[in-house]
Formats: structure tokens, sequence, C-alpha cells
């Protein structure tokens, strides 16, 4: 696995593996460790039951999965009409970014990240998520929901307390509508879902294989861009979390929740990742083959070492994993389905 291209089929471009490159001699910035330890409630929290945010507005006394609009939102229903904007210079062109943005918090609990939810809390969550996707995808001005989680503060989150967020634009976000387009396209040409092929070369193969139950499984692809990039999916084709059938969510929060625990699990750490819903647009032209799954972005590629994100990515637009995603699965394989702070 050095110096090999390997195609990603989603993205459809290529991604380069070099994993002897991850034992290379390192100088540069390392990032903290473990994170202290945080109270069940923390009163200047603003996503904590009780309290005030920065707007004014005070959150519910609530004990399950809250949710609230954004005090801060990147898009929103007063965004002005394309009349109203500024005309651009030259050949450059302008809309609207309208939409709604929302806040969904995991837990009361401060203390706790979604490894640590029980299995029920994790599938509470999920049918949550189900309700927001039909509401806000049902609104005539929303196009696509993007559901997200940052965890930790290597990825910009500023409050730890458990919670992802919700966009719901007027526009579909570039990889979503990347994705569509090359499922559409592979169904169009082989007729049959492009994920179908991918999960079935993953069980085929076997080697990066993370979780697996009857309706839904974990991997990291053979395609991975980051070093423990995981995908979870459920078997079945679907467009969206809503969906889902009971019992596939039943199965698909299963294997999220063992998934998350096992990278926690790998350092014993909180382990930062970025957490994506890539579900299908809401509204526009029809988005055939599209399968709903969730990927999971963790920057680490060793303790305290991030996953920088440099010239051939940022300035040749190709990713470099310094990783094989085999050798990667094999210590995810290795540990513990439970979590490491729940441990006898």
């Amino acid at each position: 696995m050095v110096w090999e291209q390997r195609w990603h089929p989603l993205r459809r471009e290529w991604v380069v593996v070099s994993s002897h490159r991850n034992e290379r001699p390192w100088q540069g910035e390392r990032v903290a460790g473990a994170s202290p330890a945080l109270p069940r409630y923390a009163s200047d929290c603003y996503l904590c039951p009780g309290n005030a945010r920065i707007s004014g507005q005070r959150n519910a006394r609530y004990t399950g999965v809250y949710v609230f609009d954004n005090d801060h939102p990147c898009v929103g229903p007063e965004a002005p009409s394309p009349a109203a904007l500024p005309k651009p210079p030259g050949i450059y062109r302008n809309s609207p970014a309208a939409g709604c943005a929302r806040v969904v918090c995991f837990t009361p609990r401060h203390d706790l990240t979604l490894a640590q939810l029980a299995e029920r809390e994790v599938l509470d969550l999920l049918g949550v998520l189900q309700e927001q996707y039909r509401e806000l995808g049902a609104r005539d001005e929303v196009r696509h929901v993007l559901v997200f989680e940052n965890k930790g503060e290597v990825v910009g989150v500023s409050n730890p307390h458990p919670h992802c967020q919700i966009y719901a634009t007027n526009f579909v976000f570039k990889t979503i509508e990347l994705e569509a387009e090359a499922q559409a396209a592979y169904l169009a040409e082989h007729r049959r879902p492009l994920f179908q092929d991918i999960l079935a070369t993953e069980e085929a193969d076997g080697r990066r294989l993370l979780v697996r139950r009857g309706e839904a499984l974990s991997f990291i692809p053979y395609f991975a861009r980051y070093p423990y990039e995981t995908f979870v999916a459920p078997r079945a084709t679907r467009p969206s979390l809503a969906d889902l059938t009971p019992e596939e969510l039943a199965d698909f929060a299963a294997v999220l929740r063992e998934t998350v625990i096992r990278l926690d699990n790998l350092w014993r750490i909180a382990f930062p990742y970025v957490m994506v819903l890539h579900q299908a647009p809401t509204a526009g032209a029809p988005t055939p083959g599209f399968h709903f799954h969730i990927q999971i972005h963790p920057p680490l590629r060793k303790p305290g070492l991030l996953k920088y994100l440099a010239g051939p990515e940022i300035g040749g637009g190709n990713f470099l994993n310094d990783t094989a995603p085999e050798e990667k699965a094999t210590e995810l394989q290795a540990v513990s389905g439970t979590h490491y702070t729940q441990a006898g």
C-alpha cells in the first residue's frame, strides 16, 4: 500500500495511499489528548437545560433530546430576495442563502458524548433527526437537509455539550450534489445502486469491516481519505434516515453507537471527528440510487497528531492518506465494543 491510487466512486476522484508516510519524523505541532473531566451540568453552558443562551432565549428544562433554532444561523428565512442582493461585478454571480439552522442537544448531560449514550438514547436521537428531516424537507424553500456533528476542540467546537446541527437550505451542498450525480450515473449504466456494490465488495473482502448487525454495518472504506474515516450504512438503499424502517433504524443505531465507542476506545479519549449524514436532497430533480449513510471523519492519524490538509489536498485537490485503510480497520476491530469509561 505504498504509492497507490484508489478510486473514490462516490466523489469520482483519486485518493493517494502512502502508508509508509505515517512513520515519518514529526517535529510540528501536536494537539492535546484526553479532555479534562466535565461536570454533569455547567451553569455557563448555553446548551444545558434551563440556561440562557446568547440571544436571551432560555432553554427548556429538557430531559431527553432538545431542538432549537440556532441563535447564529448561517442561513435564514430573512435572507434577501434575489432582486434585493447587490449586483456582483463582472462575470460573478450571487444568490440568497435561505433556510433554517437548528441545534440538536443529544442529552441534558454536559459530560457525555454520543459514544457514552445508551443504545435507547441513540435510537431516540435518530428518531428526532428523522422527524426533523421530514418537517424541514417538506418546506417549499428547502432543497436539502444537512445534519452534522463537530466533536472536539481540534475541529473547532467551542462547546463540549453533546450536540449536532441541522442546516436546511435552499441549495444542495456540493458533496451531496456530487454523490447524487455519481450514484445516478452508476445506476443508469450498471442497473444496480453504486452503494450496494460498495457494500458487497467490503463484505466480500472483510478486512475493513468494523461492526455488523442484521440491517446495518460500518467499515473503513477502501478509498478512505482520512486515516480512520468510517462509513455507517443501512444495508437497504434508502434516500434518507427518515426512510429507514423501525427495524433498520434499531440496527443502524446499534452499529453507529458501537462504531463511535470503538473510536474512543482506540486511544481511550473522546475521539474528535466531523460526522455528517449524507441524505438525498428533498426537492428538485430525482436522485435515483441515492443511498443514505453517515461518514465520520476523525482528524487524528496518531495520538496528538493531526491529518493536516496541505499542498496535495488544498492546492492539488487530491487527498493523500498517510495510512492504509486495512491497517486502521484492524486497529479498531481489536478494541472492545464497550466504552472504556463504562467497562468494569
